[in-house]
């Protein structure tokens, strides 16, 4: 969804509590639906989240009027199990998102997929669509599985399957770090910013000149993202960059 488009739906979200005078909850929104969100509520209503477990990066939002506590069964939200064969085959977040999305329903119905690293893996959803899970999928790619909700919401202690990385680059513009850490040109990913493919700290970018500072998160779709945790320079002047990252998928770099 453009940012455009994001603005449009929280806009029409917050004309429906202040207007109807009704509390709203959203659907499973990302940080940078949630930092537009945010935004344009100002003081007006109030927001408050919850996506499952205590460092959910995708959430639902309760909006209110006025401020009330709400409680975490209010969300409706559900966390399942994804059953299969543990002995015989492996699953992947990809894989799992990928059955997810080809499902026939839209992706904000669903948010997190997480692992424990050790061959158990659970998704957070909306709770009316407990029965569509249970009886929708049955494979995630060749392997047989069975959905099933978490017994007394139960959540796994997540691995977030990060890896810790350097980056030595001439320069801090958008391109050249994304080439670096992609193993890309710097052609390749300006055609991937050009192309709405890119993402700084969860909102599109059509500026590769932009600076990338510490802190920030740079995402690539298909490749998956990176956090920028340090930034420092080298004797000979160039950049290391310290970054953490969370891959989509392997993929054969060019290096």
């Amino acid at each position: 969804m453009s940012d455009q488009k994001t603005v449009d739906k929280m806009n029409g979200l917050i004309n429906n509590v202040l207007g109807k005078h009704e509390e709203v909850l959203t659907d499973f929104l990302d940080p940078g639906e949630r930092d537009i969100l945010k935004k344009i509520a100002g003081t007006e209503v109030c927001l408050q989240s919850f996506g499952g477990y205590l460092n959910a990066e995708k959430k639902r939002v309760y909006i209110t009027e006025d401020w009330d506590t709400i409680a975490p069964s209010s969300y409706q939200v559900t966390v399942f199990n994804v059953e299969y064969p543990q002995k015989f085959a492996c699953l992947s977040h990809s894989a799992i998102l990928g059955s997810l999305a080809n499902a026939g329903i839209e992706t904000s119905t669903f948010g997190d997929i997480i692992t424990d690293g050790n061959g158990k893996w659970q998704f957070f959803a909306k709770s009316e669509l407990k029965d569509f899970f249970q009886n929708e999928i049955n494979h995630i790619g060749k392997t047989k599985v069975r959905i099933r909700p978490s017994l007394n919401q139960k959540v796994i202690l997540a691995d977030d399957e990060s890896e810790m990385l350097t980056a030595i680059v001439s320069s801090l513009r958008l391109d050249a770090v994304l080439a670096s850490i992609t193993h890309e040109s710097r052609q390749q990913i300006k055609t991937y910013i050009s192309n709405n493919l890119v993402k700084l700290n969860w909102h599109s970018v059509k500026d590769f000149n932009i600076m990338v500072d510490e802190d920030d998160i740079l995402s690539l779709r298909h490749f998956g993202r990176c956090k920028i945790t340090d930034i420092s320079t080298t004797r000979k002047g160039k950049h290391k960059v310290v970054y953490k990252i969370w891959q989509t998928k392997r993929r054969n770099h060019r290096n």
